[in-house]
């Protein structure tokens, strides 16, 4: 990211991370990249809800498949995108557990992945990892993904960089 970015760290401590920090971390971050279009009300609230969706999503994945320590989220807009990553260890397991699952959602059209996913979560609820989140931000939001997957220092985990971007516009009144 070339650009100006925006650098949030999200520690372990004693309050532990959670779902709360997601939402919380989420909704500003969509509060502070949205406030360039607070000139038209209903841009603000769609690039708000657009980014919002999108950090929301992958720090929630950051911290439920996490190995202890921080999350680094990096975020930047131009005009016609908004950029996020996201970056966490993962232990081993996770890594290929959440690499197989990528090759299953991004292989074909993320429409009809989705609604085969849908339906098979449909059939078996106790599916734990369904990728539902990742294609709804394909199919619905026109994001677009890729995964970096490197050594980290420790054995047995991997440093994980999730890289998103998408189409912000700003309609005319």
């Amino acid at each position: 990211m070339k650009e100006s970015v925006s650098r949030l760290r999200l520690f372990d401590g004693p309050l532990d991370l959670s779902w709360r920090h997601c939402a919380t971390t989420s909704d500003f971050i969509a509060d502070l990249f949205a406030l360039r279009f607070q000139s038209s009300r209903n841009d603000y609230l769609e690039v708000r809800h657009s980014i919002g969706y999108l950090a929301n999503e992958l720090i929630e994945n950051a911290v439920k498949f996490r190995a202890p320590g921080e999350i680094v989220i990096e975020a930047s807009m131009d005009s016609e995108c908004f950029k996020l990553k996201v970056s966490n260890d993962v232990d081993g397991e996770n890594a290929s557990e959440f690499q197989s699952l990528l090759a299953d959602i991004t292989v074909g059209d993320p429409k009809d992945l989705l609604i085969q996913r849908i339906e098979a979560n449909a059939a078996n609820p106790d599916v734990a990892r369904s990728g539902l989140g990742l294609l709804t931000l394909m199919s619905d939001y026109g994001a677009r993904l890729a995964w970096i997957f490197s050594s980290a220092d420790e054995s047995d985990r991997i440093c994980l960089e999730t890289y998103a971007s998408i189409p912000i516009s700003q309609t005319t009144n």
